[in-house]
């Protein structure tokens, strides 16, 4: 049986164990075991990855990744007004009332500065606590430096090892189906149906533009760099990587079964190797939409006037936003309040907008993560085959 129909066996076993025998507590350990072992193992395999690929990269990658980081900001940035656009078609209000919350919101100042000191922090500490930001940097610079003075056999010793952790990371996907039908019950039996009554328009407006992003806008953008029908590709990373991405709830869990999509789609293992974890850290659509979403549902509760031009600039300020909040747990709903004072929103007002984030956040963030997520293959894919295209004057690709 192929992986991904025992995982649909063990989606449905899941639900069905939720809704039925939610006393069943047991099951749900097999989900938090599956994402922490994937959480585990996921900052070495992209260390040891992005050192050997960078150890032994051959030229012409650069262009490569001028148009992965193109895509990834230009994405972002697009759907941002896609939730604008969305926003002022079907406005929508949420209940503001007295709300206890135990966070502190995110300034602008500080999303720039985080960046910078994550970039440089111990790289032993950023491997240890999921620092894509950090791993990617002293990766590049460790790479380099065997590159430049290292010989063969060092760089051959690295590259197996590359080789032995990824094989590790394959024996862990092979248990996807009990971590997911874990994942599937913890879900329904804790939560039930209940959000979709209580903020159902709210909902269903953030994942329509969700939606709408990944089905429409962004093969939009993939046919125009590769001049063919893009829904081939988008299918397949939806189906094998969305759907992971949905009930992981974690972009940094879903960077191994990324890789393996690449390897499949075969894929240059020296560029997605470094390719999906940069994705992973700024490919933020999901994000950008909540951030945008939530900011202008507060304005319209509020009777706020919002013009043309302010929701431009927090289109810009949502991307900005997103891609620097990549590593916080909830950095795209603790943003909603910076997003709001731009609208003269106090902060007291808009952190109720965070805490109604995080009561939707089990539909919400499942989602936003299975659009970043899998928007990291199609744009590292539709890269690489656009500079194959130029290179072979547009000579057909096939999936």
């Amino acid at each position: 049986m192929s992986l991904m129909l025992r995982i649909l066996v063990g989606l449905v076993t899941g639900a069905c164990l939720g809704l039925f025998c939610p006393q069943f507590v047991s099951v749900g350990v097999l989900g938090e075991m599956f994402v922490g072992a994937l959480k585990a193992i996921a900052p070495v395999l992209v260390a040891v990855l992005v050192v050997a690929s960078v150890a032994k990269a051959k030229n012409g990658l650069g262009k490569r990744f001028r148009t992965v980081i193109t895509l990834y900001v230009l994405t972002t940035l697009l759907a941002a007004i896609v939730a604008v656009v969305g926003s002022f078609i079907f406005p929508v209000t949420v209940d503001l009332k007295e709300t206890q919350i135990d966070a502190e919101p995110i300034e602008l100042s500080d999303v720039f500065s985080n960046l910078l000191t994550n970039m440089v922090t111990n790289p032993l500490q950023a491997v240890a606590s999921a620092n894509y930001l950090g791993i990617l940097f002293w990766s590049v610079i460790i790479g380099l430096g065997l590159k430049l003075k290292a010989n063969e056999k060092t760089i051959d010793v690295v590259n197996d090892f590359s080789e032995v952790v990824s094989k590790v990371v394959g024996w862990i996907i092979q248990f996807a189906p009990f971590g997911i039908m874990g994942l599937v019950f913890n879900s329904v039996s804790q939560s039930g149906l209940d959000i979709f009554t209580d903020y159902g328009r709210l909902l269903l407006l953030l994942l329509g533009c969700m939606l709408f992003v990944y089905f429409v806008l962004n093969p939009i953008v993939v046919a125009f760099y590769l001049h063919r029908n893009p829904y081939p590709l988008v299918f397949r990373c939806f189906k094998e990587s969305g759907l992971s991405a949905f009930f992981t709830r974690s972009s940094a869990a879903n960077i191994p079964v990324n890789m393996a999509l690449c390897n499949k789609l075969g894929l240059d293992k020296d560029f997605y190797s470094v390719s999906i974890p940069l994705g992973a850290t700024i490919n933020m659509d999901g994000a950008a939409v909540t951030i945008t979403v939530m900011s202008l549902a507060v304005a319209h509760t509020m009777g706020i006037e919002v013009s043309l031009m302010s929701a431009l600039f927090l289109s810009v300020i949502a991307t900005l936003g997103a891609c620097g909040t990549s590593g916080v747990a909830g950095g795209s709903l603790l943003l909603i309040p910076m997003a709001c004072s731009f609208f003269g929103v106090s902060n007291d007002i808009a952190m109720q907008a965070v805490a109604i984030g995080f009561i939707i956040g089990v539909v919400q963030d499942s989602v936003e993560t299975a659009l970043n997520s899998s928007g990291d293959v199609l744009f590292t894919a539709t890269a690489e085959l656009h500079d194959r295209m130029k290179k072979a004057s547009g000579s057909p690709f096939g999936f």
